[in-house]
C-alpha cells in the first residue's frame, strides 16, 4: 500500500503572510488534495525576536481568506526544543555529529582568512576529530554536523531536475547553539520527520538548504522526503516581489477588493498551468493540479491580468455570495464600517442585493464595487462630482423637471415602464435618449458614471428617486 501524501506549509512568523507565501501554501494544499493526502501547518517561530503572535494571527487570516485549510492544530515549532535537543544527542552518540568548542573569535577570524584568499566562508573543522578531554573547561559547545568531505550530494527534484551538489561546499553547519537552541536546519528535518512529511514544496531560494537536510536527515537514518522547489513570483519589471511593487501580503489584495476564489485562481497559475486553461474551478484545481506542470522559469505579477479575473469571478458570483465576499472586504478598509452599519438598517441589504447584478458588471474589484454602490447610502442633497456638475445645466435641469412629472405620473415603478416613459419623453422632445439619461445619472447619483440608470432607479425605490430628482430640477 502506498504511502499517504503528507505536505506542509512553514512561515516563519515575521509579518504579513507574503504572496509568494500563499502561493507556496496553496500549491501545497492542491497537491495533498489532489492526492487524498494531508497538509500541515507549522508555525517556524524558533526566532523568538522576531516572531510575533500578530504575524501568526496574519497568516492564519490570510490563508482562511484565501479558503487554504490545514489539518490538524498549527503546530509551534518553538514547543519542540526538546525533541530536536533530542534528535541532537542521537547524533552525538551516533558519531555524525561533535561539540565544537570554537570563540566567536576563532569563527569571524576564519571568515576573513577565507574572503582575503577568495574562498567561501567555511567553517574549517577543527573540533571535528578533537578528543573530548581537549574541550575547554566552563565552555558551552555548539553542535556541529559531522558533514561528508568528499562525494556529492543529489536531490532529484520534482522541479528543477536532478540537483547535484559537491560535499566540499556543505561544511559542518552548526545544529545546536551553544545556548541549547536548535538552529533553523535542524528544527526543520525533524519537524518535517516527525509530521510525516512526505513531499516538500516550496521556494527555490531554499535549493541550497535541501542539501544541507538531506545531509541531516541521513544522519538520523530517515528517508528524504521528495522535494519541489518552485521559482519565485517577480514584479511585473522581473524583480523579485517585493514592497516596491505594490501589494505583497494576501490581507493587502483584501482590501483591494480582490475575491479569494479568483486569487487563489491567478496564484495556481503563476507558474503552474494546465494546457491553456485561464479560469479554473477549485474542483478542476484540484483534480489537475500537479507538480509535473510547474514550470521552471520565475512568474511575473501583473496586475492587470489579476483585475480581469476578478471582473470575471464577480460577473459569476452568485449574488448572496458576492455580498457576503463584499463584507468581509468592507469589514477591512477604511469607512467600510459606515457602509455595513447602513446595509444593517431596515431594508437596506435587500436594497442592496437587489441593486447587484447590474453592479457587478462594470466592476473589477470589491473597491470599484463600492464606489459604484455609493449612491445607495449617499444622503441628499448630493454631493456631485465634477463631471455631474458640468452635466447639470440649466437645460438639463429643465429636463429633470419634465422627467419628474413623467415618472411621477408612472403607476407601476418596474424598470420596463421607467424605460419606456423616458424614451416616449425623449422622443417628444427629439432629444438624443443620452441628452436625458446623463442628467437623470447626475441626479440620481451624483456621478457622470453610474450603473444602468433604470437598474438605479429600482434600487432606490420611487420616493427616493424622486426627492433626489426634485433636487437638482429647476
Amino acid at each position: 500500500m502506498s504511502k499517504e501524501i503528507v505536505t506542509r506549509f512553514a512561515p516563519s512568523p515575521t509579518g504579513f503572510l507574503h504572496i509568494g507565501g500563499a502561493r507556496t501554501a496553496l500549491f501545497n494544499w492542491l497537491y495533498a488534495k489532489h492526492h487524498g493526502g494531508k497538509m500541515f501547518l507549522r508555525i517556524e517561530d524558533t526566532d523568538k525576536s522576531r516572531s510575533t503572535q500578530e504575524a501568526v494571527d496574519a497568516i492564519l487570516d490570510g490563508l482562511s481568506w484565501l479558503g487554504i485549510n490545514w489539518d490538524g492544530e498549527p503546530l509551534s515549532q518553538a514547543s519542540r526544543v526538546e525533541r530536536h535537543q533530542e534528535a541532537v544527542e542521537q547524533m552525538l552518540a551516533s558519531g555524525m555529529a561533535y561539540k565544537c568548542y570554537a570563540s566567536q573569535e576563532e569563527l569571524t577570524e576564519m571568515r576573513e582568512k577565507a574572503r582575503a584568499e577568495g574562498r567561501p566562508p567555511r567553517y574549517d573543522g577543527r573540533w571535528r576529530d578533537r578528543d573530548a578531554s581537549e574541550a575547554p573547561e566552563g565552555v558551552a559547545p555548539a553542535i556541529r554536523l559531522k558533514a561528508p568531505q568528499d562525494g556529492e550530494t543529489v536531490i532529484d527534484d520534482q522541479v528543477q531536475g536532478t540537483v547535484t551538489f559537491a560535499n566540499k561546499d556543505l561544511d559542518d553547519l552548526v545544529l545546536m547553539r551553544s545556548d541549547g537552541t536548535p538552529t533553523y536546519m535542524l528544527a526543520v528535518v525533524v519537524d518535517d520527520h516527525d509530521m510525516g512529511v512526505t513531499h516538500i514544496i516550496r521556494g527555490d531560494d531554499h535549493l541550497t538548504n535541501a542539501a544541507r537536510q538531506a545531509l541531516i536527515f541521513k544522519a538520523l537514518g530517515w528517508d528524504v522526503p521528495v522535494m519541489a522547489h518552485i521559482p519565485l513570483i517577480h514584479g511585473p519589471d522581473g524583480a523579485k516581489l517585493s514592497k516596491r511593487h505594490g501589494a505583497t501580503g494576501a490581507e493587502t489584495y483584501r482590501a483591494m477588493g480582490y475575491l479569494p476564489q479568483a486569487m487563489r485562481n491567478y496564484l495556481a497559475r503563476l507558474g503552474w498551468s494546465h494546457g491553456d486553461e485561464e479560469i479554473i474551478s477549485l474542483e478542476d484545481l484540484i483534480a489537475w493540479f500537479d507538480t509535473d506542470a510547474i514550470g521552471k522559469s520565475a512568474s511575473r505579477f501583473d496586475f492587470k491580468k489579476l483585475e480581469n479575473l476578478n471582473g470575471h469571478y464577480m460577473r459569476a458570483t452568485d449574488d448572496a455570495q458576492l455580498l457576503a465576499d463584499w463584507k468581509v472586504c468592507l469589514a477591512h478598509v477604511d469607512d467600510g464600517a459606515a457602509v455595513l452599519a447602513w446595509m444593517a438598517e431596515g431594508n437596506n441589504e435587500a436594497i442592496t442585493l437587489g441593486a447587484l447584478p447590474g453592479l457587478k458588471e462594470r466592476a473589477k474589484t470589491l473597491v470599484e464595487l463600492t464606489e459604484s454602490a455609493s449612491y445607495l447610502w449617499r444622503q441628499r442633497p448630493l454631493e456631485c462630482d465634477e463631471k455631474a456638475t458640468k452635466i447639470l445645466d440649466d437645460n438639463a435641469r429643465q429636463i429633470l423637471k419634465d422627467l419628474h412629472g413623467v415618472l411621477s405620473a408612472q403607476p407601476a415603478w418596474d424598470a420596463e415602464p421607467l424605460e419606456a416613459a423616458v424614451k416616449a419623453y425623449a422622443e417628444e422632445k427629439e432629444l438624443k435618449l443620452g441628452k436625458v439619461a446623463q442628467p437623470l445619472r447626475a441626479a440620481l447619483t451624483g456621478r457622470g458614471v453610474s450603473p444602468g440608470i433604470y437598474d438605479v432607479l429600482i434600487a432606490l425605490g420611487r420616493e427616493e428617486s424622486l426627492a433626489r430628482i426634485a433636487d437638482q430640477a429647476a
